[in-house]
């Protein structure tokens, strides 16, 4: 078992449209639900997992995102700068490159939430990480313990933990919650400009370098205002 990463690269620079009319004047990253602006559940959970330093990538509203982050006392916020150029999740994992280091980071989207079960998630995660084996590790959640997630899920499991996903199937058992832990080398070779972290995982699929880990609590996909109500109830009934 590897120690857990001390770096995060937490992905906030998205438009938020499906989160309208809430997104109308803030980014998604400071919608509030239970009272905390998104991302500080996220950089909350982060700094619990041992995460010291994270790397914000800022787009949408950023003068308002900059402002919140520049009051944060944990984990230490360094700014990858998007406002020219909304760059998606590999794009902006390749412009923060030289402020993410070497080793292995945390990389998380915004609009996660959850209810942990007996075993944290982030601890759980880090502890399967195994930087021989792995390229990078997926946090995933059973279909039936999801609330606003939509999809038909994303990956198939195997026994020893490596993903294949869902592809033409009907249907796949577990949806990725927007966690991981990833070498960031594994952008390098992308291209210049927006590229989706989908693609990279796929070539790590072929190679049997992409692995999961499924968590025990519950996950809430806070994707929309109806989503975001949902969370909020699910929230108050686990405290």
């Amino acid at each position: 078992m590897s120690a857990p990463p001390s770096t995060a690269m937490v992905l906030a620079a998205g438009l938020g449209t499906r989160m309208r009319p809430l997104t109308d004047d803030r980014p998604k990253a400071l919608v509030e639900v239970a009272g905390r602006p998104l991302i500080g559940h996220m950089l909350d959970r982060l700094s619990q997992a041992g995460a010291t330093t994270a790397v914000v990538n800022l787009h949408y509203f950023a003068d308002r995102l900059e402002a919140y982050l520049a009051v944060r006392q944990a984990p230490a916020i360094r700014l990858s700068d998007e406002r020219a150029q909304l760059l998606e999740t590999g794009g902006g994992l390749k412009k923060a490159r030289p402020l993410l280091g070497e080793a292995p980071i945390w990389a998380a989207n915004i609009d996660s939430v959850w209810v942990e079960g007996a075993h944290p998630a982030l601890p759980a995660l880090a502890a399967a990480w195994d930087p021989a084996r792995m390229d990078a590790c997926l946090l995933l959640a059973p279909l039936a313990r999801t609330l606003g997630y939509d999809g038909k899920g994303d990956f198939f499991l195997a026994d020893d933990g490596r993903l294949s996903h869902r592809g033409d199937a009907a249907g796949a058992p577990f949806a990725y919650i927007g966690v991981q832990i990833i070498k960031p080398q594994a952008v390098d070779d992308g291209p210049e400009g927006p590229f989706s972290l989908f693609e990279v995982w796929m070539r790590m699929i072929e190679r049997g370098r992409l692995y999961g880990v499924v968590m025990d609590g519950f996950w809430m996909h806070v994707g929309d205002p109806e989503a975001l109500i949902a969370a909020e109830a699910k929230l108050a009934e686990g405290e």
